[in-house]
């Protein structure tokens, strides 16, 4: 996971890493044969989102530190939801 110094490198790289997150949350289903497995991609996928979003808002603009924020509570929520499950 590379560290960008750019800020529209560092943008872009939190917010395919979100979308990959999502991408992944969207299509776990629990009564999936290999649920277990999909949620640990899942977890791992917002852990590393995570570190990509606070590089990114280390070096952002301020329209692009509002998007990070909101990235972050979207995936904080997901991690509830998934953890009481």
């Amino acid at each position: 996971m590379p560290y960008h110094k750019n800020k529209q490198q560092a943008f872009q790289a939190a917010q395919q890493d979100f979308h990959q997150a999502i991408d992944i949350y969207k299509n776990l289903v629990e009564d999936q044969e290999d649920y277990g497995h999909h949620l640990k991609l899942l977890k791992e996928e917002i852990i590393e989102t995570y570190q990509q979003v606070e590089n990114a808002l280390e070096v952002a603009s301020e329209a692009q530190r509002t998007q990070l924020e909101e990235y972050q509570q979207t995936l904080n929520q997901i991690m509830q939801q998934v953890n009481q499950e």
